[in-house]
């Protein structure tokens, strides 16, 4: 069966086409990407600007005739926190299904950590002990925990790395202040969710995933390690260049240049709370967890 999830989100609106297979992984068939560019976009009040809404319904057409063309029999639209999150949500959604007929939905955080956890124990194979989770979106941070395929612990913080360069890191390159602003904002948010995760045993495998750590592991890792040593030498780098400099690093996209400092900054807080050294970087992650979860209760 030919399954598709689009997964709407603050930078772009991406499709996955994959053939089902019940006991292999997804064979994957066709992907596209297309900008919505939403970060930047919000006004005072959590509402996306008209013009960021043209592009998403846009970008969001796009895909959906791309997974008509082909053949696509299950599509799982899904709209993650930039839309979840935005005071005109309503009428975002009410858009895109009179433009595509397409009803978007949405997970709460907690239940996105839950799906990103699934994706990545699978990913990791059988017997992967103890796993703790990291996820850092554009608009919200979410941490995992446990041993078995659903999580002990899921929690969602508000600390995405669009949504804190747009609140506390408005210019570029960036002063000590901004950055340690940044840095406090993380530490004050993360602290009791540390607090929870350290009275559960110690993982075995600590996992970083989605964008911000894909792109962490290529200007600061090695291969897909990522340690919190070579990471806050990289914050002062990273702060000194001009978003411009920063799109020229490898595997860093010019669409989220700008947020990846405040990307860095989050990442090695919560490596600090966590008392985590290093972390591995794993591919999958939200949709593939989307459709690993179809391809389970299309098989019962």
């Amino acid at each position: 069966m030919r399954l598709a999830v689009l997964d709407v989100g603050s930078n772009s609106a991406h499709l996955q086409v994959v053939d089902a297979r019940t006991s292999e992984a997804p064979l994957p068939v066709f992907r596209l990407k297309a900008p919505t560019l939403l970060a930047e976009s919000v006004t005072p009040d959590g509402a996306l600007t008209p013009d960021a809404v043209e592009r998403l319904v846009s970008a969001v057409a796009r895909t959906v005739e791309a997974s008509r063309r082909h053949a696509v029999a299950d599509l799982i639209p899904l709209a993650t926190a930039t839309i979840r999150d935005a005071t005109n949500n309503a009428e975002i959604r009410r858009r895109v299904r009179e433009a595509t007929g397409v009803e978007l939905r949405s997970l709460s955080g907690e239940d996105e950590a839950r799906v990103t956890f699934l994706a990545v124990r699978r990913y990791l194979g059988a017997h992967p002990g103890q796993l703790l989770l990291l996820d850092i979106g554009g608009m919200s941070m979410e941490f995992a925990a446990g041993a078995g395929e659903n999580p002990d612990v899921a929690v969602s913080l508000p600390l995405g790395a669009g949504r804190l360069t747009r609140q506390l890191l408005p210019h570029h390159p960036a002063g000590p202040g901004a950055v340690a602003a940044v840095r406090d904002h993380v530490h004050a948010a993360v602290r009791p969710i540390a607090a929870q995760l350290t009275r559960l045993p110690r993982p075995d495998r600590v996992v970083g995933t989605s964008k911000t750590f894909k792109q962490l592991v290529r200007v600061a890792g090695d291969g897909r390690r990522l340690t919190r040593h070579r990471l806050r030498r990289w914050v002062p780098r990273l702060a000194r260049m001009s978003v411009q400099e920063r799109a020229k690093l490898p595997g860093v996209a010019a669409s989220r240049a700008r947020q990846l400092l405040a990307g860095a900054v989050t990442a090695a807080t919560a490596m600090e709370l966590l008392d985590v050294p290093a972390l591995e970087v794993c591919p999958w992650a939200l949709r593939e967890g989307l459709l690993l979860r179809r391809i389970t209760e299309l098989s019962v």
